[in-house]
């Protein structure tokens, strides 16, 4: 616990070393540099994770950073229990993703500026989740934001990856100008950025409301809803979702790290930190609780028609992060961190996955022209189906621990509980089908790509699959610790989290958990099952029933039509504003013509002047005496005076 400072310092150093001496000396060993320090911070994690598993914690500020009146802030670290399982996922995730850049992104020219990268994103994360400050959490969550943007567009040169870090970049300003208002409310009503102090007086609240346009609002719904608001955007939620699947442009690895295990996932955690105020307001816990329902059956039902397996997997991600809110709305705040954390090696497991696909393919990315991929690579294979299996919930491995935690807690959650439960229960068996459409298209069947693209098939380097084996262990044994006292478990990671979020109360008894669980599994064998015939037994059965539900799948296919209601509502009038008004007018007309104006009239005065210039001896005595004759003349009239 005494060295936990280390854990963000190690990446951030590893930053500075490559970022200033990459490019001319460190070159090609970029990676030693990045990899040694998010293997200390890992290694400092564990220690930590023990020490509070022995029941230590720690609240610590190390100095001071802003002091101004009454405004306060430090730098400072909170360990506790869920701090404890983040720096896990953080250091761990990281520290693998480092591993497979290695041989994914050797001989890029960009090598030692994407470690670089890699290692400020680590800092900026492990800032963000150690903080005992609103503030601090704010500066991690905003360099988080700056990093997805570096990486994301990281192959500047390729327009759709610009493009699709800007979209990233700006959507995310979208929640955090909300985010940005409800820290600030938070410090106006209660003087204080610091957790302790807020929660301590988060009771002050209970019954204030505040006027807006003519209504009075609860003043801690308020509050909560605007902290939301910061997770809607950066956890992809609807309707901010729209940047993550575009957010797939960047390599790989990123895609892994960012936008499956840590970045994604913050905003569950700041729900997760401030439960104290979000159980504060039931108008809240339902609208965080219908959000994540609504966005995972949403993004579930758009996996299923798209062809790019990096995409399928992103609105998975997305889909999952849902499920995450599910929980945290129906105040199984534990369950949902719960599922954070297994996700975190299923989700970067099928990330990585597809990079090694993408590899194999000469950067194929559509399942369609793949197909037979098993017998070529097979750690890659396995690795991919042990994920599959996973997500989809089959017993034995995590995803089914820590998703049947979140359908057994909303089924236990009241009317609005029901409903989430119904919609979560509904995407389990979506999810399975869509992950093993995946699995039947790309690693069985006939082999659909060219020739060339066959002739190149390889199973992926020992620097990539190495990491895909490790996290299948995590796929398969990461839910262990959550395993419910139903299956003769004792579910020690959700006693683990009760000092820091609770543990909801739960009605039913052990018969209707059976029969939860049990339906929710019925439905992901369904789903595989589904799959199989659709695509095994008969593919030209999925061909007959897009002919069938043509229009529905063209909306699914177009994504909701999102994309181009965004573009309608808000790029449209944003460029046109900017063409029209900012540059057209605003800047051709009232700056142009004051920068050039003035010197046109300064030009135009000296033109006229200069004729006075005439170099006749008479004119310039004329003018003297007249000049003479007015000096006199209002002298005399002064005199007069």
């Amino acid at each position: 616990m005494d060295n936990a400072i280390l854990i963000p310092i190690l990446p951030l150093v590893a930053f500075l070393i490559n970022i200033l001496f990459g490019r001319s000396y460190i070159k090609n060993n970029a990676h030693w540099v990045a990899i040694l320090g998010v293997a200390g911070s890992f290694i400092i994690a564990v220690q930590t994770m023990l020490d509070v598993m022995g029941g230590r914690t720690l609240n610590q500020d190390v100095y001071s950073w802003i002091v101004s009146g009454n405004f306060k802030v430090s730098i400072g670290f909170m360990i506790d229990q869920l701090t404890a399982i983040m720096l896990i996922v953080v250091t761990s995730i990281s520290l693998l993703v480092h591993i497979y850049s290695v041989g994914y992104m050797h001989g890029d020219g960009g090598y030692y500026r994407f470690f670089s990268y890699l290692s400020l994103f680590t800092f900026s994360m492990l800032m963000l989740v150690m903080g005992n400050n609103l503030l601090q959490l704010y500066f991690g969550w905003e360099a988080v934001g700056l990093c997805s943007y570096f990486l994301i567009g990281f192959w500047f040169d390729k327009k759709s990856a610009s493009d699709a870090g800007k979209k990233a970049f700006i959507v995310n300003r979208f929640g955090d100008f909300g985010f940005g208002l409800g820290v600030m409310m938070l410090f106006i009503m209660l003087g204080s950025l610091h957790y302790t102090e807020i929660f301590a007086k988060l009771d002050t609240l209970k019954g204030q409301t505040i006027a807006i346009c003519g209504m009075n609002v609860d003043l801690v719904t308020l509050i909560a809803l605007l902290l939301f608001c910061g997770a809607v955007g950066k956890s992809a939620q609807l309707p901010l979702h729209v940047w993550l699947p575009d957010a797939m442009e960047g390599p790989t690895p990123v895609s892994a790290l960012i936008h499956a295990a840590t970045m994604v996932t913050a905003g569950v955690f700041m729900v997760a930190r401030f439960n104290p105020l979000f159980s504060m307001s039931e108008t809240a816990m339902n609208v965080v609780a219908l959000t994540g329902g609504l966005t995972s059956l949403f993004a579930a039902t758009i996996a299923l028609v798209q062809n790019d397996i990096k995409r399928i997997v992103a609105y998975s991600t997305v889909s999952q992060l849902g499920y995450m809110f599910l929980a945290c709305g129906v105040g199984a705040y534990g369950a949902g961190v719960f599922h954070l954390y297994t996700h975190a090696y299923f989700k970067a497991l099928l990330f990585l996955g597809a990079g090694s696909v993408m590899h194999a393919m000469s950067g194929e990315l559509d399942i369609q022209k793949m197909g037979g991929l098993k017998k070529h690579m097979p750690v890659t294979y396995w690795t991919f189906l042990i994920a599959s299996f996973s997500i989809a919930g089959i017993p034995g491995l995590a995803g089914f621990f820590s998703k049947d935690e979140i359908l057994w807690m909303a089924y236990n959650g009241g009317y609005v509980g029901k409903i989430v439960w119904l919609i979560g229960t509904l995407v389990a068996a979506i999810t399975a089908f869509y992950s093993f459409r995946v699995i039947f298209l790309a690693f069985h069947g006939s082999f659909r790509g060219t020739h060339e693209q066959e002739h190149h098939l390889h199973e992926s380097p020992k620097a990539m699959t190495i990491p895909l084996m490790i996290l299948a262990v995590g796929a398969v044994a990461a839910g262990w610790v959550g395993i419910p006292e139903v299956l003769g478990g004792h579910n020690g990671i959700g006693h683990f989290f009760e000092p820091v979020l609770g543990h909801p109360k739960v009605s039913g008894g052990h018969d209707e958990e059976w029969m939860v669980m049990a339906i929710s599994v019925t439905g992901a064998v369904l789903g595989i099952a589904l799959a199989f015939l659709f695509y095994v037994l008969n593919p030209k059965l999925p061909i007959r029933m897009g002919e069938i539900f043509k229009g529905y799948y063209q909306v699914l296919w177009n994504k909701y039509y999102f994309d181009e209601l965004y573009d309608f509502i808000i790029v449209r009038p944003a460029k046109w504003t900017a063409t029209a008004i900012l540059i057209g007018f605003t800047d051709a007309k009232i700056i142009e013509g004051i920068v050039n104006g003035v010197p046109n009239a300064i030009a135009g005065f000296g033109e006229r002047l200069r004729k006075l210039q005439s170099g006749n001896l008479q004119h310039y005595a004329i003018s003297i005496a007249f000049g003479l004759f007015l000096i006199l003349t209002i002298a005399f009239i002064a005199a007069g005076k």
